[in-house]
């Protein structure tokens, strides 16, 4: 009974986080850069961090650049808010 009403509470947590939103992705993928790059400020020849940041930095643009294109609105919102520089038009 304990284990059931446990995992109940763990899953209501879940769903009112929405962990699939864009927003909530790179925000994530914005904590993980700054990690990393207070690490490498310290191990500047840690090369698979490096490859590691270049990886997430990507990730980011990629998601960045889908949600410019689906809603300009919450684009311009998760951006001011992140303080990210907007990205080039191509």
């Amino acid at each position: 009974m304990v284990k059931n009403s446990f995992i109940s509470v763990i899953s209501q947590e879940k769903k009112e986080e929405n962990k699939g939103s864009v927003e909530f992705q790179v925000f994530n993928f914005n904590n993980k850069i700054r990690i990393l790059t207070s690490h490498l400020e310290l191990h500047r020849k840690d090369y698979s961090s490096q490859r590691g940041l270049r990886k997430i930095l990507g990730k980011r643009q990629r998601l960045l650049s889908y949600l410019s294109k689906k809603n300009r609105v919450r684009y311009k919102e998760l951006i001011g808010q992140l303080g990210i520089l907007e990205q080039k038009a191509r």
